[in-house]
This record gives C-alpha cells, sequence and structure tokens, in this order.
C-alpha cells in the first residue's frame, strides 16, 4: 500500500529538489541550526522545553534520522550523548552536513541512501527522529515501517511534519488561508510541481502506526508564538497562531 495512489517517482524528484536548494542551505543557515544551545522544532523554533519530544536522557543511546539534510537534529542528540546517524538522500545536503560537523567538531556517521530502504540491520537503533525529513518527503506507507524495522524492541520514534488541517487549507501555490482547499478524504499525496510531500490524515496516520506495531504516546500540535520570528511563504505566523501548521508526534514499539 501507498499513499494516494501508489506512484514511486517522489524519491528522485525530491532528490532534484534538495539537491538544487542545498546552496540556500549552506552557511549561515545551516551554522544557525547546528549553533543551538537548544534544539528548536520546525518552522516556530519551539523549544524542546517546552514541547519536550525527546527522551530526558539520550547518554548512549543509538539513533537514526531519517532524512537528515545537513544533520542539525542528529547534531542534538550528539550534543546530549546519543550515538546518532544520519540518513539523506541528497549527496549535496549531506556535503553541507560533513562541513557543519568539521566547523563544530562533532563526528557521527553519515549514510547516503533512502529513508524507505536504509542500509542498515534490523533492531538496531533506541530512538527514529525525523524533523522534516522522512516525515514529509517520503511515502510513510514505507518509511514508517522501515523505521519499526530498525527500532529496537521498546524503541522510540519522533517525527515532526506538516499538520493535515495546514495541508487541507494550502492551495497549490500562495499561503494557508482560512478556507479548505482541497478535500480530507483522499488527502495523502501532494505533488507540488519540482517536489513531493506526503501528509496523512490523523486517522489514517495512527491506523498505520498501529499496523507497525507502534503505541502512540503523545501528537503535539504546534501553535506559533507571538511575536514570532517570521512569516512563510506557505503560512503565516497569524494562521498558525490560530491553527497548527505543524505537529510532532511520539510512538513506541511494542516488545
Amino acid at each position: 500500500m501507498t499513499a494516494r495512489d501508489g506512484r514511486a517517482d517522489h524519491a528522485e524528484r525530491n532528490r532534484r529538489y534538495w539537491d538544487d536548494e542545498a546552496a540556500a542551505w549552506h552557511g549561515p543557515l545551516a551554522r544557525g541550526h547546528w549553533s543551538q544551545t537548544e534544539p528548536r522544532w520546525g518552522l516556530w523554533a519551539t523549544p524542546e522545553s517546552r514541547v519536550r519530544a525527546l527522551p530526558d536522557d539520550l547518554a548512549g543511546m543509538s539513533a537514526i534520522e531519517l532524512g537528515c539534510g545537513t544533520a542539525y537534529v542528529s547534531a542534538w542528540l550528539a550534543r546530549a550523548g546519543a550515538r546518532p546517524v544520519g540518513v539523506d538522500l541528497s549527496e549535496k545536503q549531506l556535503a553541507t552536513a560533513r562541513a557543519m560537523q568539521a566547523e563544530f567538531g562533532i563526528g557521527f556517521p553519515l549514510v547516503l541512501g533512502k529513508a524507505e530502504a536504509v542500509p542498515c540491520a534490523d533492531d538496531t537503533f533506541d530512538l527514529a527522529i525525523s524533523e522534516y525529513g522522512a516525515s514529509l518527503w517520503c511515502d510513510p506507507y514505507q518509511w514508517i515501517p522501515e523505521a519499526a524495522r530498525l527500532l529496537v524492541p521498546g524503541g522510540l520514534l519522533v517525527f515532526m511534519r506538516y499538520s493535515p488541517l495546514f495541508a487541507l487549507c494550502a492551495p497549490p501555490e500562495g499561503p494557508a488561508s482560512a478556507t479548505l482547499s482541497r478535500p480530507h478524504f483522499g488527502l495523502g499525496r501532494l505533488d507540488r510541481g519540482n517536489r513531493v510531500e506526503f501528509v496523512l490524515p490523523h486517522g489514517e496516520m495512527l491506523r498505520l502506526l498501529r499496523s507497525c506495531g507502534f503505541v502512540i504516546e503523545d501528537l503535539i500540535e504546534i501553535q506559533a508564538p507571538r511575536p514570532a520570528h517570521r512569516d512563510y511563504p506557505e503560512v503565516s505566523a497569524e494562521w498558525a497562531r490560530q491553527w497548527p501548521s505543524e505537529e510532532i508526534w511520539k510512538a513506541r514499539l511494542t516488545d
């Protein structure tokens, strides 16, 4: 089963998109993410102390970041004592990640590959994590079973994505509005010109996670702060103060 219509062209389209975007993420933007003293999540830089998405004690935990991009999330984990591995299909994004590793003196493995087919053994990691990586750019019917395969029994999956409400209110071009722009039923794969995103409705996501052996521990809907540091082309802070533009899921693999 795949999201919406079964087309499998998204990986190559998204690889090309992120290769093209790599220059914009190299330098000050990547450095800003890597230099954060406290993890800050998503569009609104929501502090970890507010959402408590990560385990209290990461020391010694083996972790995999699925769709790591410039790997700043893995850097968070490494600073906290975890042993992360970052996986991404864009060589240019990983080149920036390697440059940041050298600049900040934080080393961990970086793997070129798809988050939907990771070249790692079963039952390897205590934590699987994705902040707008696999959680948005990969087919959930492929990457979530893969996360389950990679996790040890009792392992934790944490991922951030756009909320379904945002996806319903976001037109093909321009910012989200207060008007529904697409049907709820059938929501899944969103073709956006040169890229493909995936946002499943809550019920479908819940059933998928359960079918892969996960028990949902939390669903954290993010509200933009006042004041916010900026607006985005796809969503304004004012919109995201009224409705959640993004959310964090926490799910644990059953023993």
